[in-house]
């Protein structure tokens, strides 16, 4: 895989060279000059490059799916792919081995694939700034979808970095150059975040008459995503030293605004998050969006997840990443109420021809004889698999489509797909309500928000039948009752639905993060996990480092020092 990389970047440079001298005379068609980028018509042309720059990520640039940083990391999946040494790299983010020198894989890129992105924003909103409002009469509302776009991608770094240099449209390029990435404090750094999103809440509509625009509610949920992180105060080791009321409050004001709102609903079956077909629903509250078969050579398909895909079945042929571990399988099960394991559920292997299960399950995980991707002629077989001996026979599903969607593309050995990217469903404010309501003691209020959850799981069985029509597992789910909902069971119920609520889809390791767990969560899971997979042997999470990435050592060098490294790299 990493040859394949070098050798794509390797013939890129010799085209540009050779290309080199007919450049000096082209003029590529599309270009906008500083003449006339300032009329209403480019600066829409401007905004449109904003939204796509939130979308130009890669395999090896993750900026959409967090498979990487987000799932891997965590105790949800393994590496998965033909044993540690392909694709070495993704190896050290699931061993916590990221103390190399000269590590510039993956995360460099994610970072460059941002600022790039955020400069998009920032171009745009300086040119937009300079158009009268007689001249371009949509321009507060295209300044609110900038404004949240850059900060999505500010969020985006904040959670993978922690201290990241913060730049907007009003600096020169010697400014820019002299901001140092601890300029802000932790808190500070979120507020500042934060002021583009209440921007965009204040001059964004309730509705746009494009889908994929941003809307005064898509702001306002991100920024109760932003407020529920901010709320949990880290000191410098990274360590959880405050929970705050006030920004809770926050967090259950804004997302009440969009749940009342009355815009937004949970799609009906859990499976329709995950099909091509129903992009841009009811739960959609913002979604990078793509397409096929647009006038484009590939179309603007995502490729981010296209390493993926079970490698030994005949429609696909590459490459089995991002395998559920036996932890994650495990958490499905339930006990004879039809409630989670809390305390007992890592205990054995799961057998999935007894045990009863949360649905979620056959939407998360590609389980022998169980119907792929909700189609009960394709079941999925072990023999799929790639390299059972080191990461087990489960597969990854919600990200994938079936080769015969219009959405799919094969492009070599890769895959990618028209299928949008949510960064926020209505799944999420349902459940951040129902965190803030928990941490300010309101736990009561907490249960009917998660129940909805659960129920919508119980109903979403019709898609994932077999052949004859039965179900594949013994399904059995049932609401939380209200008797004995104390805050500290509220609070493991909340982070239990998150996590088979969004399994496989990345918030997992920046969950633990945020709630000061991840050290103990994930030094548990390796303790049992090594027990099945010799390969994580030498695993071991460091409280204190390994909650956030190093700051790329390239941009430290490229700033003489300015940028100062995270702790314990």
């Amino acid at each position: 895989m990493t040859k394949r990389w070098i050798y794509i970047t390797l013939t890129a440079s010799l085209g540009l060279l050779v290309a080199c001298e007919d450049m000096l005379d082209y003029e590529p068609k599309g270009a906008l000059t500083a003449g006339d980028v300032t009329t209403p018509e480019n600066a829409e042309a401007l905004v449109n490059a904003a939204y796509a720059g939130v979308g130009n990520d890669d395999m090896i640039g993750p900026m959409t799916s967090m498979w990487v940083y987000g799932s891997v990391r965590s105790d949800d999946a393994y590496k998965g792919g033909g044993g540690v040494a392909d694709v070495a790299e993704v190896n050290f983010y699931e061993q916590y081995n990221l103390t190399q020198a000269n590590l510039n894989f993956m995360h460099p890129n994610t970072w460059e694939n941002f600022y790039r992105a955020i400069s998009r924003a920032n171009l745009a909103i300086r040119t937009i700034n300079n158009i009268s409002d007689a001249d371009f009469p949509m321009k507060n509302t295209r300044l609110g979808e900038l404004r949240f776009l850059r900060g999505h991608s500010y969020f985006m770094m904040k959670i993978l970095f922690k201290y990241i240099p913060y730049v907007d449209e009003t600096m020169t390029a010697e400014q820019i150059l002299q901001t140092s990435n601890r300029e802000y404090s932790n808190d500070e750094l979120w507020s500042k975040i934060g002021e583009d999103f209440e921007f965009a809440m204040d001059n964004l509509p309730e509705n746009q008459p494009q889908v994929g625009r941003a809307n005064k509610f898509a702001a306002a949920a991100y920024l109760a995503k932003l407020r529920l992180y901010q709320a949990y105060e880290q000191n410098e080791q990274h360590q959880v030293v405050n929970i705050n009321s006030a920004r809770l409050q926050e967090v259950v004001d804004l997302t009440q605004m969009v749940i009342s709102s009355g815009k937004y609903a949970l799609q009906p079956d859990f499976a329709e998050n995950f099909l091509y077909g129903y992009d841009n629903g009811p739960e959609s509250i913002f979604a990078i969006q793509y397409s096929i078969n647009d006038g484009t050579s590939l179309g603007r398909i995502s490729t981010v997840t296209g390493l993926n895909y079970p490698h030994g079945a005949p429609q696909y042929g590459c490459c089995g990443f991002h395998q559920p571990s036996q932890n994650l399988a495990n958490a499905f099960g339930t006990d004879a109420n039809g409630l989670p394991k809390f305390d007992t559920f890592n205990n054995g292997i799961i057998n999935f021809a007894t045990a009863t299960v949360d649905p979620r399950v056959d939407h998360t995980i590609g389980i022998d004889g169980h119907p792929y991707k909700y189609n009960p002629a394709i079941p999925f077989s072990n023999s799929w698999v790639r390299d059972p001996g080191v990461y087990g026979f489960f597969q990854s599903m919600k990200e994938q489509q079936l080769a015969d969607c219009p959405c799919y593309k094969k492009e070599g050995p890769f895959i990618g797909t028209a299928k949008n990217i949510d960064i926020i469903r209505y799944a999420d404010v349902l459940l951040w309500q129902a965190e803030a309501y928990i941490e300010l003691g309101q736990q009561d209020l907490a249960l009917p928000l998660i129940n909805q959850i659960r129920q919508r799981a119980a109903q979403s069985t019709g898609r994932t039948k077999k052949a004859d029509g039965t179900d594949p597992s013994n399904y059995l789910i049932r609401p939380y009752p209200a008797t004995n909902w104390t805050q500290d069971y509220a609070r493991q119920a909340l982070q239990w639905e998150r996590r088979l609520e969004f399994a496989m889809e990345s918030p997992r390791f920046f969950d633990l993060v945020r709630w000061g767990i991840a050290e103990p969560t994930l030094n548990a899971y390796l303790a049992v996990e090594k027990t099945r997979r010799t390969f994580l042997n030498n695993a071991r999470f460091t409280a204190g480092r390994d909650e956030y990435l190093p700051i790329p050592q390239r941009e430290i060098t490229f700033t003489k020092g300015l940028y100062q490294q995270n702790p314990g790299f």
